[in-house]
């Protein structure tokens, strides 16, 4: 790997002719055979995106997906989306309308296929895929099947297994799960957590990786980070216990963040994916600002081990934003790579 190899955490903006734009659920701006193309179409153009940004691991930008979660959900039988229920999500941070699990768990078919195969055909750069972890979820969704969240995850876990070996079989280098719920139930991340993305990952030969944050720059979020004091140590429960997981890689976001840089040498042996670019704020980062990152996480672990990436995705953001803070990416690991190689 190249020292200082920059991504994104995954999602980008949606262009104006696909959707609904500076969403997290942003509705479809067409149906059926068109909307696939578009789908597509839009996946080439977030490719394209990052690599004229320098962007070194591209990923589809999650342009094919409503939503981080549900687009992996509406792939699934046994699922209901018209019996939705109220639910507070992330230990009621929130709360949300939720499909029901009425039914034993199967993948209709393949989730991400024609997507990770365009995208293979349209780069020559690594690429990585992102997926919902398990226990992010499991709290996105009510049971009226399985009776126990654990078992619960257990079967979804086993889906996102049968997706990500069929991702490695598309080409893709990453295979991402996006783990926000890790640092809210953080007992559970030690007690069953970490086994439901062993049974995700397992037979995979790419490289693997989890995304734990404290979430999108959305006001719910915003208002919960207010209440968790000056140094959010919540990973220090976690770290560890990645640390001696299965998992090649972490992804943290460590800009404008509160997570002392210090907690990062929790994860002994792991590459990870640091996150240079704070996604809640539409200042744009400057080379300096993003080189200064790395710079303090290199105290604390080798500069062979550090990816650069976003704190979190960019999908509910402006175009033009997202745009100029990739680019700013590139140019502060860049600057990196010039002062620290």
């Amino acid at each position: 790997m190249a020292l200082f190899a920059t991504t994104t955490a995954g999602s980008l903006p949606k262009p104006a002719w696909l959707a609904e734009q500076n969403k997290l659920w942003p509705a479809w701006k067409m149906s059926g055979d068109a909307l696939a193309k578009a789908k597509l179409d839009a996946t080439a153009a977030a490719i394209k995106l990052q690599e004229d940004a320098g962007i070194d691991i591209v990923t589809d930008g999650e342009q094919s997906r409503q939503h981080f979660v549900h687009g992996f959900l509406e792939h699934v039988e046994g699922i209901d989306f018209a019996r939705k229920v109220e639910m507070g999500i992330r230990n009621d941070r929130y709360k949300a309308m939720v499909p029901t699990v009425t039914g034993a768990l199967r993948l209709r078919g393949r989730v991400h296929g024609a997507e990770a195969k365009h995208a293979r055909a349209g780069t020559q750069r690594k690429i990585k895929f992102t997926l919902p972890g398990p226990m992010t979820i499991i709290d996105t969704i009510a049971d009226a099947h399985y009776g126990d969240r654990v078992k619960m995850a257990f079967a979804f876990a086993r889906l996102l297994n049968a997706e990500a070996r069929a991702l490695q079989a598309d080409g893709v280098d990453v295979i991402q799960f996006d783990e926000p719920a890790f640092n809210v139930y953080m007992n559970d991340v030690s007690d069953w957590g970490i086994e439901a993305l062993h049974t995700a990952i397992d037979g995979l030969t790419c490289t693997t990786a989890v995304h734990i944050c404290y979430g999108y720059g959305i006001k719910a979020n915003n208002d919960w980070k207010a209440t968790l004091g000056d140094a959010w140590r919540q990973y220090e429960t976690t770290f560890p216990a990645l640390a001696a997981s299965k998992l090649d890689q972490v992804s943290v976001e460590c800009r404008n963040s509160r997570v002392p840089i210090e907690l990062l040498a929790l994860l002994k042996g792991k590459d990870i994916q640091i996150g240079a670019i704070d996604v809640a704020t539409d200042d744009i980062e400057s080379a300096e600002d993003v080189a200064a990152v790395i710079e303090a996480a290199m105290k604390v672990v080798p500069k062979e081990r550090l990816v650069i990436s976003t704190n979190c995705g960019m999908a509910p953001m402006h175009e033009d934003i997202a745009t100029a803070k990739l680019k700013a990416l590139a140019a502060g690991a860049a600057l990196a790579r010039k002062r620290f190689s």
